[in-house]
């Protein structure tokens, strides 16, 4: 978004080799192989194969009615271009096929993928190329491909509202269309009336990063009829998660900005009075309105029906995993058929951390959940983790079983500034106050390199060295009964995971991977459009800690309905901040910080005050996810219940510094 593969295969001749030998099998096959959609319904009993002509392919463009009215005096309805590529054989033979479908606000002004692709046009408008590897290897598998234009940009008609009705309603439209509920037509103007009804079967999944990620969770949260499954990579489940923690800003612009940053030259001329409503829809302050309410699915997620492939960096600092969360415990408590896969990498789509293995389980997922094909994908492993660079793990669900909400509590020491964590109930008297003063200059990386030093800044509390690791799974929370100095106070509350280790450098350029100069292919070429995509591999670091889970808010926000105001000096508040959703394990040998602080300079904007705060240390306490719970705990940590308080934090180990991330909500 918003944004602000693996290594190198084969060389290109031996490349070549393969293709021309893929080539021939593909044409002695094609005869007696026939994909999914020629086995009638009956569910088919292998992966779909490449039997189709990529070269020969169907493409078209149609503009879809919305439903929607332009924001004009001349009141013409708003139509979306849909850009279609699909087998021409099974249309030939009176056979339908199912529908992968992108919906993006990105297709001209920014780009899709690692190298930025567009959609491109020949002469007379006709669509060239279609972004990222999905046509070219999915097409001739059976599938058509549908790349949807969000309103308001490229070649759709209407205004960009982020995430709002008209986002959502520009790709549940097309689902309409291809289901024979809306109207289509061959021209933005108008031309003649298309339907889809003859060429696709009515089943549609959903896939797309980042913006074009959350347009799915948007849609599936509609409940629409015909949409089978989602892939949301990096994506958002609530917009105003996106912008505010709650009440505390992440970014500088609002969603307006946004919106002028993807929109057509058309729809500037006419959009102003939309991107007023954003603003006044979307108020600095943090308050949770109306518009934000419009832009939470996770308030929807009972009228979900399609199957959901989540897939998030937890290191991602542009959609953070505060997304996850939520999102995903919503899906369960609905019974959703779900699936995750949370990789060490930043805003990065798993086609540039994990190739191989992501095409052919996105292969079998959509066979599966489009194609009717009996996999067993929906029975395998719940959860894929990646643990270090390029090494994963699986749970058969996920949060991992035996995860408990376990309550720890942050007790003082003999030393200012550096406390204990323990098991409550902490030994009677011991808990006490810590304080600290905002400062805005200091972040994240900052503090954990000094979490074992008393600083102004912040104040840690950590546990001796493990004997056993920790691991933790899932959302948790940190609740702070604070004072503040001034009328304005926003908290910051970060776990980190203190000793060595070889870790994706989430903070680089590539937000963990690097792009190399080999290419790989995934799929069928044409003209205009090439199957093969610059090869990537993990961009690694060594560091001395790993923040592994982060929770920020305003203290005037604490109330409910995340509306806030003023403080009023020397007032305790008591807030629970949440802490976004991860999968970590802390090593034996390591140490574990629950670090408290002010501003988290680059991730949160700073209060207009410069606060002293005080915590009472009698009202804070974290709620982790932990596999194993106390148990667990106790095992790590030498603690019952109780033990702990009064000891002095061993020195932190000489950490590996890295700066602090600066993001953005650009494209």
């Amino acid at each position: 978004m918003l944004s602000f593969t693996r290594g190198s295969r084969s060389p290109a001749a031996v490349t070549g080799v393969v293709a021309a030998l893929v080539a021939v099998i593909t044409l002695l096959t094609a005869a007696f192989t026939l994909p999914a959609d020629a086995r009638g319904n009956d569910p088919a009993p292998g992966p779909t194969q490449p039997v189709y002509s990529y070269a020969r392919a169907i493409r078209q463009s149609v503009w879809v009615d919305t439903g929607l009215s332009a924001d004009r005096k001349d009141g013409k309805p708003v139509r979306v271009a849909a850009d279609i590529i699909r087998p021409r054989e099974p249309a030939a033979a009176g056979r339908r096929v199912p529908v992968i479908m992108d919906a993006s606000p990105y297709y001209s002004c920014c780009g899709r993928g690692n190298e930025n692709q567009v959609k491109t046009y020949d002469g007379h408008g006709n669509p060239v190329r279609f972004p990222l590897f999905y046509d070219n290897y999915f097409v001739p598998r059976g599938y058509a491909v549908v790349l949807v234009d969000l309103a308001g940009t490229n070649r759709s008609d209407g205004c960009t509202d982020v995430g709002g009705p008209s986002d959502v309603q520009s790709a549940k439209a097309v689902i309409d269309w291809l289901n024979g509920r809306a109207r289509g037509y061959s021209a933005r103007s108008g031309g003649h009336p298309v339907s889809a009804t003859d060429w696709a079967d009515g089943s549609v999944g959903m896939i797309g990063k980042s913006w074009d990620g959350t347009i799915a969770n948007g849609v599936a949260a509609t409940g629409v009829e015909g949409l089978k499954t989602i892939v949301p990579i990096s994506a958002i489940s609530s917009w105003y998660d996106y912008y505010f923690a709650q009440g505390a800003a992440l970014y500088d612009g609002g969603p307006d900005q946004l919106a002028g940053s993807v929109e057509s030259t058309s729809a500037h001329a006419h959009c102003a009075a939309e991107q007023q409503r954003l603003r006044d829809g979307a108020p600095r302050n943090g308050d949770w309105t109306q518009a934000w309410q419009q832009r939470d699915y996770v308030a929807a997620a009972s009228k979900v029906r399609a199957s959901v492939f989540v897939v998030h960096g937890l290191e991602d600092l542009n959609v953070r995993t505060q997304n996850v969360g939520p999102w995903w415990d919503a899906l369960a408590a609905h019974h959703v058929e779900r699936k995750i896969w949370l990789s060490q990498t930043g805003h990065v789509d798993p086609f540039d951390y994990r190739r191989a293995v992501w095409v052919n389980t996105l292969h079998q997922w959509f066979d599966h959940y489009l194609m009717g094909v009996d996999n067993g994908i929906e029975r395998a492993s719940m959860a894929d983790v990646e643990r270090s660079p390029d090494h994963w793990t699986t749970d058969p669900v996920w949060p991992a079983p035996g995860t408990a909400s376990t309550r720890i509590s942050p007790v003082a020491s003999g030393t200012p500034g550096i406390g204990t964590l323990a098991l409550p109930p902490a030994l009677s008297g011991a808990a006490g106050t810590e304080s600290y003063t905002d400062d805005p200059s200091r972040s994240e990386t900052d503090w954990a390199a000094a979490a074992g030093q008393p600083t102004p800044d912040k104040v840690s509390f950590l546990t001796g060295t493990l004997t056993r690791p920790l691991r933790f799974s899932g959302s948790g929370t940190v609740t702070l009964t604070a004072t503040a100095s001034t009328t304005s106070a926003h908290l910051s509350a970060v776990l980190v995971d203190l000793g060595p280790a070889t870790i994706r450098d989430y903070e680089g350029s590539g937000e963990g991977i690097k792009t190399l100069t080999t290419r790989s292919c995934w799929g069928e070429s044409g003209p205009g459009d090439s199957a093969c995509f610059l090869d990537t591999a993990a961009d690694t670091e060594s560091v001395g800690f790993t923040v592994f889970s982060r929770g920020w808010a305003d203290l005037g926000h604490g109330g409910a309905g995340l509306h806030g105001g003023p403080l009023t000096p020397g007032k305790p508040y008591t807030i629970t901040l949440r802490l976004a959703a991860s999968d970590h394990i802390v090593p034996a040998g390591h140490r574990l910080a629950l670090i408290v602080a002010g501003t988290d300079k680059g991730l949160i904007v700073p209060p207009d005050t410069r606060p002293a705060l005080r915590l009472d240390l009698a009202g804070c306490f974290a709620q982790l996810p932990l596999v194993g719970g106390p148990a667990a705990w106790t095992a790590a940590t030498g603690q019952g219940a109780g033990q702990g308080a009064g000891q002095v934090a061993e020195p932190a180990a000489a950490p590996v510094l890295r700066s602090a991330p600066q993001r953005s909500s650009a494209a």
